[in-house]
């Protein structure tokens, strides 16, 4: 189920390719500065390594493009990935966000709603292109932690995608894709709103 308010969907409404232009850059940089050595590394996802979760992420764009008539979708289940790469992640990545970039392309500013890989089934627009893009800058956050790179979460961009995951992420917990929410401790940090939504998507800000 889907619960928000159509002010959230209106906020949303003249950001959202940017918002996703944005967290598209922020997961490629992330893979990018994956050194050697690190490809094994554990992540804040506990039971994946970073090449893993790279896996799980380029997937995940695959599924939202295949949803817009992009695309064949991933070729194995993002919830299972093997941790062993066909070729570079970076090749990998990159045709993942090209492929939907291009079906996002393809959605008028008008469309009322959208087609998603979630239970959902469609999403207005606008929430249904961020929460795309916050599964690209979460993961980017994964796996720029597990490398020791900063986080590529501002106030900014965190603020559009807890917009968005407010009114979808509670639903899917049931089926272990976010963990519970993490209760603030400690001093505020210079990100406050990014850590905010580090925690409601069940991760710890660091």
């Amino acid at each position: 189920m889907y619960i928000t308010d159509s002010a959230t969907v209106t906020s949303l409404q003249p950001v959202w390719r940017g918002v996703l232009a944005t967290s598209y850059r922020a997961l490629e940089n992330s893979v990018a500065g994956v050194g050697d050595g690190q490809w094994d590394a554990a992540t804040p996802c506990s039971e994946w390594t970073v090449t893993q979760v790279i896996q799980h992420a380029a997937a995940d764009q695959l599924a939202y493009a295949k949803m817009l008539g992009i695309g064949d979708g991933p070729k194995y289940d993002p919830f299972s990935p093997s941790g062993a790469l066909d070729g570079t992640a970076a090749d990998l990545v990159r045709d993942a966000v090209e492929q939907t970039a291009a079906a996002w392309a393809t959605v008028p500013d008008d469309a009322a709603t959208v087609p998603v890989p979630l239970p959902h089934g469609e999403l207005p627009t606008p929430v249904a292109a961020v929460m795309c893009a916050l599964d690209a800058a979460v993961h980017a956050w994964d796996i720029a932690i597990a490398t020791g790179r900063p986080s590529p979460l501002d106030d900014e961009l965190a603020g559009h995608l807890l917009a968005a995951a407010r009114g979808v992420v509670e639903p899917l917990r049931q089926w272990g894709a976010y963990a519970a929410v993490v209760e603030a401790t400690g001093a505020p940090s210079a990100t406050p709103v990014a850590d905010e939504l580090l925690r409601h998507l069940g991760r710890t800000p660091r």
